[in-house]
């Protein structure tokens, strides 16, 4: 075995696991523990700048082959994931401060993140799901401001393990209609029409549909990211999806697929679409209309599996940095307060504009992109998924989708509209470190707005 190779492969995540090595130290010693902020932000920016450099030289291999392997389009997805990261562990101090046992658990998920975006196999994708999923059970009852967090954490603990089950299930079904568990024997799988190859691609699928919280698979997302604190609500809306997404693409490759599993990919995510954004409508809270976007956007990531095979790395790695940036900056730009209840409320942002005009605008440009509106990032993002839908020809499903996606203009502007022209403003406290991650956000928001291409190739270039 070359070690230098296997180290390099994997640096990354090396980087990751020296930060929870550093940070488990200080909690043993006692001591430093007041830096533990700037341990993880050092470690993950690392990991982040060694991930880039590997992108530019066109890194690529295969250190346990079957298992684990790297490409320039892996080494792309991973340096997004970790820049999406720097964000928000910058975000978390705040809140979290110099709390050890938080970083430790977000850069555990973190490393679950990048390991599925390389895996070669089912048995090492399902140990990156799990180790990506798990901390986060317990991030949801970290610092935790409501009582009902406990009982969101049970949901998602409960409907999280049944997804595991699943995919546990729907691989042992794989192996045993292709005597492999290579993720290739997926796609054999998909393209098999006997019965036991056709229930281990639903069962996967399913597994895949509740972690990423796809109608009718949703129901542990409102709950969750509304118990959570903010910064624990946008991981889950940032990267955790990113994770499976990652994980998504990675099974299905570049391969194309006929009925009917092409109509359920279309389907299950159109009507996720399309629910998300109404009842998103509906909502007070700031995080709970967030948690039904999010199952929207799921439906448009899941969508670009309809595209054809050598772009869909492409469009959903752009969708993951434009869709990850856009609510760390919404979450960074919200007015903080002690009362997560007041804070959390959509009244409470009425006039924001009058106290905090600098917040107020960062959250419109955030929504403003969500919803899709050019020339933000958001909408270049959507109309690469649905330029490939077309391509495809599935036009049918791409205008149902697109059609599906106006609805989720309302509540975006409702905000925004609450934001600018609200009266009966409030005097929440300023979370100055936590506006700083959303100031940070600005250039990329700037950059991919400006040059979307530029960032499009460097993933399939």
């Amino acid at each position: 075995m070359n070690w230098s190779f296997m180290i390099v492969a994997m640096l990354p995540e090396h980087m990751l696991l020296a930060g929870i090595v550093v940070l488990i130290g200080l909690d043993v010693a006692q001591v430093g523990k007041e830096h533990s902020g700037l341990v993880a932000l050092l470690a993950v920016a690392v990991a982040a700048l060694i991930a880039v450099m590997l992108a530019i030289v066109q890194f690529q291999g295969s250190p346990f082959p079957g298992h684990f392997s790297v490409d320039q389009g892996t080494m792309a997805a991973k340096a997004v994931v970790l820049a999406l990261a720097l964000l928000l562990v910058q975000m978390s101090r705040d809140e979290f401060g110099s709390d050890e046992r938080f970083y430790i658990l977000l850069l555990s998920s973190l490393y679950g993140v990048l390991l599925v975006s390389s895996a070669d196999g089912f048995l090492t994708m399902f140990l990156g799901l799990e180790i990506m999923s798990m901390p986060v059970y317990v991030l949801v009852l970290i610092a935790y401001q409501r009582h009902e967090a406990a009982e969101a954490a049970l949901k998602y603990l409960v409907l999280g393990g049944a997804a595991s089950a699943m995919f546990l299930m729907g691989a042992s079904l794989v192996y045993g209609a292709t005597g492999s568990l290579a993720l290739d024997a997926f796609v054999q799988a998909a393209q098999a029409h006997d019965t036991l190859a056709s229930v281990a691609v639903v069962l996967v699928l399913i597994a895949f549909f509740l972690k990423a919280a796809v109608v009718p698979f949703h129901a542990w997302a409102p709950d969750a990211y509304e118990a959570a604190s903010v910064p624990v609500t946008a991981y889950m809306a940032t990267l955790i999806k990113a994770g499976v997404l990652l994980a998504v693409l990675r099974i299905f490759g570049t391969a194309t697929f006929g009925s009917p599993l092409v109509d359920l990919l279309a389907i299950l995510p159109l009507i996720s679409i399309v629910w998300g954004n109404l009842a998103a409508m509906r909502q007070t809270s700031f995080r709970r209309m967030i948690a039904y976007s999010s199952i929207a956007h799921a439906g448009y990531l899941f969508y670009a599996l309809l595209g054809p095979g050598p772009t869909r790395l492409q469009a959903v790695v752009f969708y993951l940095l434009a869709y990850g940036l856009m609510n760390v900056l919404a979450f960074a730009s919200l007015p903080s307060g002690p009362d997560d209840l007041r804070r959390d409320r959509l009244d409470g942002m009425r006039a924001l504009f009058q106290r905090q005009p600098y917040a107020a605008v960062l959250l419109a440009i955030a929504l403003l992109s969500l919803a899709g509106i050019p020339p933000f990032p958001g909408f270049v993002a959507k109309f690469l998924i649905f330029k490939n839908v077309i391509a495809a020809g599935y036009t049918v499903y791409a205008v149902l989708g697109l059609v599906g996606s106006y609805l989720g203009i309302y509540f975006y502007l409702r905000v925004i509209q609450l934001m600018f022209m609200g009266s009966q403003p409030e005097t929440p406290s300023d979370g100055r470190i936590a506006l700083g991650a959303g100031v940070l956000c600005l250039l990329p928001t700037i950059l991919l707005t400006v040059f979307p291409g530029f960032f499009i190739g460097l993933v399939g270039r």
